[in-house]
């Protein structure tokens, strides 16, 4: 699989992101969405995947008709299932990351990200590497589509340059950490981009970026691809956690 085309480099130093169209074939995504269901929905084993509800469902200040509609994130698809595995190591995408990391890879992280109609809440406005305890704060991001989403299910909303003004600060708000309000104020216009099912946004971890809530009857369900170099840092106290390797090989020190 070919790597970053000249225009698609250019948007990722310029704007922070770039988007690839039909990553994945109508049939599937389909496939990811069903097995997505029949563990939301299903009895089928989650074994070590890790599932998060709705935190206004979770307190008891929203209903729903089934638990599974009331899910909001999911981590450890890739890691625990071959539909998702296959979503997370394919070419088509680890090529473009390829191109940004190098040959030696690991994935930092997978999250489903669902907005169930109506009960979906939005993501603030925020940067993800102020989260991470990796350094350089140079990851690389797919948010991946599985439903065609808009700005009224909750589509990804960006600034577009604004990964090149390092890590802004961020203040604690109910349920989320958020750019600072006040330095929001200063930054500028966010582009919403509306994506359909398949296509994948590639973006970096300083890019901010924000998801409103899910206003429609439709769902929206993305996943977040999330890697970083073999070569970078763990920053926290003690020995980081064993990092799934997507492609080369691993070097003493590093994650």
């Amino acid at each position: 699989m070919k790597g970053l085309t000249e225009e698609e480099g250019a948007s990722y130093e310029r704007d922070g992101f770039f988007i690839v169209e039909n990553l994945f074939s109508k049939g599937e995504v389909e496939g990811l969405l069903e097995r997505f269901r029949e563990y939301t929905h299903g009895d089928r084993d989650r074994g070590a995947i890790r599932f998060r509800t709705e935190p206004r469902v979770e307190r008891g200040e929203l209903e729903v008709d089934h638990p599974g509609d009331g899910i909001r994130k999911v981590d450890g698809l890739v890691e625990g299932d071959d539909r998702f595995l296959a979503l997370g190591t394919h070419p088509a995408i680890v090529s473009k990351v390829e191109s940004v990391l190098g040959p030696d890879i690991k994935m930092f992280r997978n999250s489903l990200l669902a907005k169930p109609p109506g009960v979906g809440s939005g993501k603030g406005f925020h940067q993800d590497s102020p989260y991470w305890p990796i350094e350089p704060m140079a990851l690389i991001s797919c948010w991946f589509a599985l439903d065609d989403t808009d700005e009224e299910n909750g589509c990804m909303q960006v600034l577009p340059g604004g990964h090149k003004r390092g890590p802004l600060p961020h203040v604690r708000v109910t349920d989320d950490l958020v750019i600072d309000p006040e330095v929001q104020v200063e930054l500028g216009e966010l582009r919403v981009v509306p994506i359909s099912a398949g296509t994948g946004i590639f973006f970096h971890s300083l890019l901010p970026h924000y998801t409103s809530p899910n206003c429609s009857e439709r769902w929206r369900r993305a996943i977040a691809l999330s890697y970083m170099s073999a070569k970078y840092r763990y920053t926290r106290e003690g020995p980081g956690p064993e990092y799934f390797q997507v492609k080369g090989q691993s070097f003493p020190g590093c994650v």
